[in-house]
């Protein structure tokens, strides 16, 4: 099978896992390290999802791929993007995911308070993360996911 219709199916298997998680047992266990583990799931899946369109461009030899991660991400930004009907707005949003789960690994500290996290970054700059938030991350990548299986198994 082809790599990028594997990274498609593990992108469905994480977003289950994060849907599962978000709706179903923060509800009940009420546990606010679930936002961790939630960001961490959905910023796996959007890469899954990454992975699969620039391996299809690829293929199709519409980009060339790099062994640097940071100029494959440019490239999926600044042209694949664009073919898979990914709007600037969720560009942005997958930004902040990157940007949030790379503040928590580097972060010293985490505050957990009421509903929310507050990540301290190195600099002590602060990232809140609510439920709502983790919420939306999911929807995001939700569409992410069906863009990219839409465009790529309507081809094949």
């Amino acid at each position: 099978m082809e790599k990028f219709l594997e990274n498609i199916q593990e992108a469905e298997k994480k977003i289950k896992t994060a849907d599962h998680l978000a709706y179903i047992t923060y509800p009940l266990l009420k546990d606010k390290r679930l936002f961790l583990v939630l960001l961490s799931e959905i910023k796996k899946s959007l890469i899954c999802c990454i992975n699969s369109i620039l391996r299809y461009d690829y293929l199709y030899k519409r980009v060339s791929l790099s062994p640097d991660t940071k100029t494959n991400f440019e490239t999926f930004l600044n042209k694949s993007s664009k073919r898979f009907q990914i709007t600037p707005k969720e560009l942005e949003q997958i930004k902040n995911i990157f940007q949030f789960e790379e503040c928590h690994r580097k972060s010293s500290m985490e505050i957990m308070k009421e509903d929310k996290i507050l990540i301290l970054s190195p600099d002590l700059k602060q990232k809140i993360i609510t439920i709502e938030q983790i919420k939306e991350f999911l929807q995001i990548s939700k569409s992410i996911l069906e863009k990219t299986k839409n465009t790529i198994l309507r081809k094949i």
